[in-house]
């Protein structure tokens, strides 16, 4: 009875309607039936094991052969027919997870589905022999019902009457609702009111004659599932003891097929009752496979699919260990191994960093394999594995720390180089172009090998590269870059590795005539980017590949200035139109990090589209025509307005300042920007109530910045910067003696009064001057700023006469004459003792407590000492 049950409830793995998960991919074709002497078993209540009078010895008859001794496959029967009433008659197939395409370019979290075939519910030959054998299956006694301890009294062995009537009936079929078809009514409500297993396996067989499968809606198959419920494929489940004469899995294969049939229904394939079976389902995927088990494993990816299609599906399938048993199942090359990698290839599409960051090893055995294929295929293979490749390269962790991740790298490096360096289609050159961006995006360079071949291999991508962005974008055919725009921004990447790889100075990839011909290339492919953005139109500017192209000029223009200059001039208005939508459209999203370059299908995130562009703006801000341009176009307004959006981003966090530094490095460079235009164009300071807003916003920053040693060179920046400006607008009322006033100089006082101090000088005696231990790391980067703040603070003292009393409170003045008598004079460099004297000579002239001061620390001995002949006078003069 229980094998009968068994091959009868087979193939609702054919989900019906669009967006269901199925797992008919590479299932094959369906068996045709084996012949089989028919054996009646009884099948008693809970737990599912033989009822008594099953194990007695069968009537006699011939014995089943080989595939007909109660094996899934071997007749259609209550599997099947339940399958069919899910699945309908040719009905739409269910989707299975196809990957999507590599992060960075093109990345969607739209899943493709893979159409399947459905089934009707006409597997037997003829309506006659349909029939037939429905009597033959009515006339089996197995529906006299024992109860067990799921009947409805519990009392004892007393046979109950059966509840089905043993007159043939017509089957009805299913209209649009199961409501209009009172045979299934009746059949759904015996299957609920079944008292043990027999009446529910009997209620199941009438259920599948009580309906046609192309005629079953989605709620007369939820009306159904709904009847069966869940406690029966769940005892099925913890069942071990088969039927005498059914293979070792019957009840568990019975209980995976009516859960496949469940997760048809997306509701119910996100049940919990669904997800607490996922270890099972990963058990069955790593346990050895035989002929009898392989329909089981198809009803697990059935269920695995339909998962992942859930909104909490992914996540639990990643907590429970699914991407584990997926991973052992294709490397063990395993039944259903392709699915396996479809599987993973979804998971890593939606929660790739919790994939790698719990199952790293498993992955990249994954890895190992797939670059295996690659390097050694010969065929298509090679191409196709090109595109399945770039999901399974993490950006964290790096590849190249791990030794197995090293050998991986290197085998896609060989593969890519036969690729490229044969003659090739374009349907072969852009998938390795793609996987080339990337490697290039999670290794940089690293994965190229140093050397004769290494260097040119990567001439030869970056060349490539080049000539595909001209082709596509020179004489654009909107159609044309539609279908290449994955392809270019992949190319962009390539490119931008390109340019750091020109700048390199330590251990460089390139020689000194790679770099040179690669300079050139690259030239010409920005100036077929600059022509293509020029024709962009106004309801374009939302396309993500607009904001890739903006990008990588971006990083030409932070590089290279001296070329295209005529060309980036022209463009530059619509550069800052383009940034200043983005901006006013998706501030709140502005700031996020974006590590990689952007998806060319729509997302609706904003992109920060200035924090590409504020590198080469801050060189075309220190050029006259380029600046008027800027200016006019409005970039001052927004780079203020930007900057102070930015400044909330960095302290958003509460207590702290949040270590951002893509929003950190934004600060700085608008900083470098500003102090252009105020050392440039100081009427522009004076005139635009901008800078009033700027200003008022740098006086409460230092404070708060200052202390966080960790944000030393942006403290530099800002409190250069505010020094400098407040000199221009030392007549604003922000700057009249208020408490944020005096809080911003005291900050920046004690910035550049602690950058010095003095250390025994090993090749002398005595001490010399040395930048202080907090300053030595980032000196090379402030040291500029230094000096610049020196000469501001030195200009804003005789224009701010509560000033000096500030310096005083900080007992800078002592300090200083400290340090200048312990050192050897010599130790000193001329900037630095020219820095010193700017700032004591306007404070000895501006107020006579600090001249008192600097006098009662010998000042003119100092001052005579090293060679401050300007310090000397004043100090001399009464």
């Amino acid at each position: 009875m229980a094998r009968r049950a068994r091959r009868l409830l087979g193939g609702l793995r054919r989900a019906a309607g669009p967006g269901r998960a199925s797992s008919a991919a590479g299932r094959g074709a369906a068996r045709p039936p084996a012949p089989r002497p028919w054996r009646r078993r009884r099948l008693g209540g809970q737990p599912l094991t033989s009822h008594p009078e099953a194990e007695q010895p069968a009537s006699p008859g011939p014995e089943p052969g080989p595939g007909s001794a109660g094996t899934l496959r071997s007749v259609p029967g209550l599997r099947s027919r339940l399958s069919r009433i899910t699945a309908g008659r040719g009905g739409a197939a269910p989707p299975s997870p196809q990957p999507a395409e590599r992060r960075g370019f093109a990345a969607t979290g739209d899943l493709p589905v893979k159409p399947r075939g459905g089934g009707g519910f006409g597997d037997f030959p003829t309506r006659r022999q349909a029939i037939g054998r429905a009597a033959r299956w009515r006339r089996a006694d197995w529906l006299r019902g024992h109860p067990g301890r799921n009947s409805g009294e519990g009392k004892g062995p007393e046979r109950t009457r059966g509840v089905l009537s043993a007159k043939p009936t017509r089957p009805a079929m299913a209209s649009d609702s199961g409501d209009r078809n009172p045979t299934l009514k009746k059949c759904l409500a015996v299957l609920r009111e079944a008292r043990n297993d027999s009446e529910q396996f009997a209620a199941l067989l009438l259920v599948t004659k009580a309906v046609r499968a192309g005629e079953v809606d989605a709620k007369t198959r939820r009306q159904i599932f709904d009847a069966i419920g869940f406690t029966f494929p769940n005892r099925l489940l913890t069942s071990r003891q088969p039927p005498a004469g059914c293979p070792e899995h019957t009840f568990q294969a019975l209980g995976l097929t009516l859960l496949a049939c469940f997760c048809t229904d997306p509701e119910l394939a996100g049940h919990s009752q669904i997800l607490n079976k996922i270890p099972t389902f990963n058990d069955i995927l790593v346990s050895p496979c035989n002929p009898d088990s392989t329909s089981m494993i198809d009803d697990v990816y059935q269920c695995l699919s339909a998962v992942m299609a859930t909104a909490r599906g992914p996540r639990e399938l990643v907590t429970k260990g699914t991407v584990s048993a997926l991973c052992q199942a294709y490397v063990n090359c395993s039944y259903g191994s392709d699915r396996a990698l479809t599987l993973l290839l979804g998971l890593l599409a939606i929660a790739e960093a919790k994939c790698w960051q719990r199952d790293t090893p498993h992955l990249l055995a994954v890895l190992s394999k797939l670059s295996d294929d690659f390097l050694k295929a010969e065929d298509m293979t090679k191409f196709e594995l090109c595109e399945v490749l770039p999901r399974f390269i993490p950006l964290s962790p790096p590849l190249a720390q791990d030794s197995q991740g090293s050998e991986c790298l290197h085998k896609l490096y060989k593969g890519l180089a036969n690729i490229l360096g044969s003659k090739l289609g374009q349907l072969q050159r852009d998938p390795a172009l793609k996987l080339a961006a990337c490697l290039v995006q999670a290794c940089g360079s690293e994965w190229i090998p140093a050397g004769s071949a290494g260097s040119k291999f990567l001439a030869l991508l970056v060349n490539l590269a080049c000539v595909e962005v001209r082709l596509t974008l020179e004489e654009p055919d909107p159609l044309e870059v539609e279908g290449k725009k994955e392809v270019v921004t992949a190319c962009y990447v390539l490119i931008e590795m390109g340019i750091q790889e020109c700048l390199r100075e330590e251990k460089p990839l390139l020689e000194e005539v790679q770099k040179m011909q690669l300079m050139r290339i690259m030239e010409e492919a920005f100036g077929a980017v600059i022509f293509y953005l020029r024709q962009v139109k106004q309801e374009e500017l939302q396309d993500p590949f607009i904001f890739a192209s903006v990008r990588i000029l971006g990083a030409w223009m932070a590089e290279e200035t001296s070329s295209l200059k005529q060309e980036i001039c022209e463009l530059l208005p619509f550069l800052v139109h383009y940034a200043k939508k983005l901006f006013k459209e998706g501030s709140p999203a502005a700031s996020l990090p974006q590590p990689e370059l952007v998806s060319t299908k729509g997302s609706g995130v904003p992109q920060d589209a200035l924090r590409f562009l504020l590198p080469g703006f801050c060189h075309l801000t220190a050029e006259d025509r380029p600046r008027d341009i800027l200016i006019s176009e409005g970039a001052p307004a927004l780079l203020s307005e930007y900057f102070l959006y930015q400044w909330e981003v960095l302290t958003s966090k509460p207590g702290s300042l949040t270590p951002l530094t893509n929003t950190e490095m934004s600060l700085q460079t608008a900083c470098g920007i500003f102090l252009n235009l105020v050392v440039t164009a100081p009427d522009l300071i004076r005139r635009d109530k901008t800078f009033l807003s700027l200003m008022d916003m740098l006086l409460k920053s230092l404070p708060l910045l200052l202390p966080q040693k960790d944000h030393l060179v942006l403290a530099a920046n800002i409190a250069t910067l505010g020094l400098m400006m407040a000199r221009i607008l030392a007549s604003s009322a922000a700057l009249q003696g208020t408490q944020s006033a005096k809080e911003f100089f005291g900050a920046a006082i004690c910035f550049l009064s602690q950058a010095h101090t003095a250390q025994a000088d090993p090749g002398r005696d005595g001490l010399a001057v040395a930048v202080s231990p907090a300053y030595a790391s980032a000196w090379a980067d402030i040291s500029e700023l230094w000096f610049l703040g020196m000469q501001a603070l030195a200009g804003c003292v005789p224009l701010f006469p509560w000033l000096p009393q500030a310096v005083l409170q900080a007992r800078w003045l002592e300090g200083l004459s400290e340090l200048l008598a312990r050192i050897a004079p010599a130790s000193v460099d001329f900037e630095l003792i020219a820095a010193f004297q700017g700032v004591l000579v306007e404070l000895a002239r501006a107020s006579k407590p600090c001249r008192d001061v600097i006098l009662s620390h010998h000042g003119r001995e100092w001052a005579n000492l090293y060679g401050m002949a300007a310090l000397e006078q004043c100090l001399s003069e009464q």
